[in-house]
């Protein structure tokens, strides 16, 4: 079977995205891939869906910190961007979802958008609403642990114990 033309093949851009978590929240491609396609039913439709033709190309998600890179139709990254912003939980887990770049291709778009940061995590007792309680600092996040589950917090929060 011959290729198509040039000028005929579908033209793509690449979405470099980054996660964010708590530490302890799991979340694997699958369950990311799946919330994507939902989202993007439920926002514009079977027909919407078709035209973005979205396929999730990278995936990685560690300790609450990750990175994705999401192909989609080029003149469709304005609505891929609004499903993005419709997603805020995988599975029952809080997560937020920023868009770093968009990128004509894959490689392109990891190298320029997609870091790969030694993300050290500690943990922590520290003063946070007046009680002492564990937390675990990564970079210049802080989730701190109540009994109602891990509260995001800043520096200026907390006081170390």
């Amino acid at each position: 079977m011959k290729h198509l033309p040039k000028h005929v093949r579908p033209r793509w851009r690449y979405l470099a995205i980054e996660l964010e978590s708590h530490p302890d929240t799991e979340i694997d491609r699958r369950s990311f891939q799946r919330t994507l396609w939902f989202a993007t039913q439920n926002l514009i439709g079977d027909v919407g869906s078709a035209a973005l033709d979205t396929n999730l190309f990278g995936f990685r998600f560690e300790e609450g910190d990750g990175t994705a890179v999401i192909r989609v139709r080029r003149g469709e990254v304005d609505r891929l961007r609004a499903v993005l912003a419709s997603i805020d939980e995988i599975d029952g887990q809080p997560i937020g979802l920023f868009v770093r770049g968009v990128s004509g291709t894959v490689r392109a778009c990891e190298e320029k958008y997609i870091r790969r940061p030694q993300i050290r995590s500690k943990e922590r007792t520290v003063a946070f609403a007046d009680a002492s309680r564990p937390a675990v600092i990564r970079n210049d996040r802080i989730d701190v642990e109540l009994p109602d589950g891990p509260v995001g917090a800043t520096a200026l929060d907390i006081r170390d114990n």
